[in-house]
Protein backbone atom coordinates (compact mmCIF):
# COMPACT_ATOMS: atom_id res chain seq x y z
CA UNK A 1 0.00 0.00 0.00
CA UNK A 2 1.81 3.43 -1.15
CA UNK A 3 0.50 6.59 -2.90
CA UNK A 4 2.88 7.45 -5.70
CA UNK A 5 4.75 10.75 -4.83
CA UNK A 6 4.77 10.48 -1.29
CA UNK A 7 6.76 9.22 1.46
CA UNK A 8 6.70 7.84 4.91
CA UNK A 9 9.21 8.28 7.37
CA UNK A 10 9.98 7.63 11.18
CA UNK A 11 13.20 9.28 10.99
CA UNK A 12 12.78 12.18 13.21
CA UNK A 13 15.21 14.32 12.04
CA UNK A 14 12.86 15.06 8.84
CA UNK A 15 10.10 16.11 10.70
CA UNK A 16 9.07 19.68 10.24
CA UNK A 17 8.25 20.72 13.43
CA UNK A 18 7.03 23.94 12.35
CA UNK A 19 4.02 22.15 10.32
CA UNK A 20 3.23 19.67 13.25
CA UNK A 21 2.81 22.89 15.51
CA UNK A 22 0.94 25.04 13.32
CA UNK A 23 -1.75 22.56 12.39
CA UNK A 24 -1.93 21.16 16.08
CA UNK A 25 -1.80 24.84 17.47
CA UNK A 26 -4.27 26.34 14.94
CA UNK A 27 -6.44 23.83 12.83
CA UNK A 28 -7.02 20.37 15.06
CA UNK A 29 -10.15 20.16 17.34
CA UNK A 30 -8.08 18.59 19.78
CA UNK A 31 -5.13 20.61 20.96
CA UNK A 32 -5.95 24.24 20.07
CA UNK A 33 -3.54 26.82 21.06
CA UNK A 34 -0.95 24.28 22.27
CA UNK A 35 2.45 25.60 22.77
CA UNK A 36 5.58 24.85 20.64
CA UNK A 37 7.28 23.49 23.04
CA UNK A 38 4.73 20.86 24.40
CA UNK A 39 4.91 20.09 20.83
CA UNK A 40 8.39 20.01 20.61
CA UNK A 41 8.21 17.62 23.91
CA UNK A 42 5.34 15.13 22.59
CA UNK A 43 7.59 14.21 19.52
CA UNK A 44 10.67 13.87 21.31
CA UNK A 45 9.20 11.54 23.38
CA UNK A 46 6.71 9.14 21.03
CA UNK A 47 7.24 7.01 18.06
CA UNK A 48 6.35 9.88 14.66
CA UNK A 49 5.27 8.76 11.53
CA UNK A 50 5.63 11.56 8.82
CA UNK A 51 4.23 12.29 5.71
CA UNK A 52 6.15 13.37 2.64
CA UNK A 53 5.49 14.99 -0.89
CA UNK A 54 8.70 15.71 -1.88
CA UNK A 55 11.23 17.54 0.89
CA UNK A 56 7.36 18.98 2.35
CA UNK A 57 5.76 17.22 4.95
CA UNK A 58 1.85 17.04 4.43
CA UNK A 59 0.86 14.49 7.39
CA UNK A 60 2.28 12.93 10.62
CA UNK A 61 0.95 10.50 13.43
CA UNK A 62 2.44 10.79 16.93
CA UNK A 63 2.43 6.84 19.02
CA UNK A 64 2.90 7.45 22.66
CA UNK A 65 4.43 3.51 23.29
CA UNK A 66 6.22 1.53 26.14
CA UNK A 67 6.59 -0.60 23.29
CA UNK A 68 5.79 -3.56 24.70
CA UNK A 69 2.17 -3.89 25.90
CA UNK A 70 0.54 -0.84 24.93
CA UNK A 71 0.28 2.52 22.56
CA UNK A 72 -1.79 5.30 22.05
CA UNK A 73 -2.01 6.62 18.72
CA UNK A 74 -2.31 10.24 18.60
CA UNK A 75 -2.35 13.95 16.86
CA UNK A 76 -2.88 12.18 13.69
CA UNK A 77 -3.36 14.29 10.25
CA UNK A 78 -3.16 15.12 6.71
CA UNK A 79 -2.75 18.69 5.19
CA UNK A 80 -6.10 19.72 3.96
CA UNK A 81 -4.61 20.62 -0.01
CA UNK A 82 -3.39 16.38 0.21
CA UNK A 83 -6.34 14.46 1.53
CA UNK A 84 -8.62 12.35 -0.62
CA UNK A 85 -5.58 10.40 -2.09
CA UNK A 86 -5.67 7.69 0.71
CA UNK A 87 -2.68 9.21 2.66
CA UNK A 88 -4.69 8.63 6.24
CA UNK A 89 -5.44 4.86 5.29
CA UNK A 90 -1.66 3.91 4.28
CA UNK A 91 -0.14 6.15 7.35
CA UNK A 92 -2.51 3.72 9.43
CA UNK A 93 -1.45 0.68 7.55
CA UNK A 94 2.47 1.70 8.41
CA UNK A 95 1.43 2.29 11.86
CA UNK A 96 0.25 -0.61 12.39
CA UNK A 97 2.91 -2.69 10.43
CA UNK A 98 5.51 -0.92 12.56
CA UNK A 99 7.92 -3.46 14.45
CA UNK A 100 8.00 -1.88 17.28
CA UNK A 101 4.10 -1.60 17.64
CA UNK A 102 3.62 -5.30 17.26
CA UNK A 103 2.48 -7.88 19.86
CA UNK A 104 1.08 -5.08 22.16
CA UNK A 105 -1.66 -6.05 24.72
CA UNK A 106 -4.06 -2.64 24.15
CA UNK A 107 -3.69 -0.19 21.55
CA UNK A 108 -6.22 3.29 21.96
CA UNK A 109 -6.75 6.26 20.28
CA UNK A 110 -9.46 8.99 20.77
CA UNK A 111 -11.20 10.44 17.89
CA UNK A 112 -14.60 12.53 17.16
CA UNK A 113 -14.86 12.35 13.46
CA UNK A 114 -13.04 9.55 11.75
CA UNK A 115 -13.92 6.56 13.46
CA UNK A 116 -14.83 4.43 9.81
CA UNK A 117 -11.15 5.24 9.01
CA UNK A 118 -9.88 3.66 12.18
CA UNK A 119 -12.35 1.04 12.23
CA UNK A 120 -10.73 -0.23 8.85
CA UNK A 121 -7.93 -1.05 10.76
CA UNK A 122 -9.83 -2.71 13.62
CA UNK A 123 -10.51 -0.13 16.33
CA UNK A 124 -13.94 -0.68 18.05
CA UNK A 125 -15.46 1.77 20.65
CA UNK A 126 -14.33 0.46 24.32
CA UNK A 127 -16.02 -1.95 25.77
CA UNK A 128 -16.67 -1.44 29.62
CA UNK A 129 -15.62 1.95 29.13
CA UNK A 130 -16.91 2.31 33.04
CA UNK A 131 -13.36 0.35 33.82
CA UNK A 132 -11.58 3.57 32.30
CA UNK A 133 -11.00 7.12 34.05
CA UNK A 134 -9.17 10.02 32.47
CA UNK A 135 -8.10 13.75 34.40
CA UNK A 136 -8.98 16.08 31.70
CA UNK A 137 -7.56 19.96 31.41
CA UNK A 138 -9.41 21.22 28.19
CA UNK A 139 -8.57 24.51 28.79
CA UNK A 140 -4.68 23.65 29.45
CA UNK A 141 -3.61 25.41 26.75
CA UNK A 142 -5.51 28.44 27.16
CA UNK A 143 -4.16 29.30 31.13
CA UNK A 144 -2.04 32.32 31.65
Amino acid sequence: MRVVGYEISTDQDRLDVEVVFRFLSEESYWSPGIPRDVVERSINNSLCFGVYHGEAQVGFARIVTDKATFALVADVFIVEAHRGKGLSKWLLHEVMEHPDLQGLRRLLLLTSDAHSLYAQFGFTEIGNSWRFMEVLHPDVYGRT
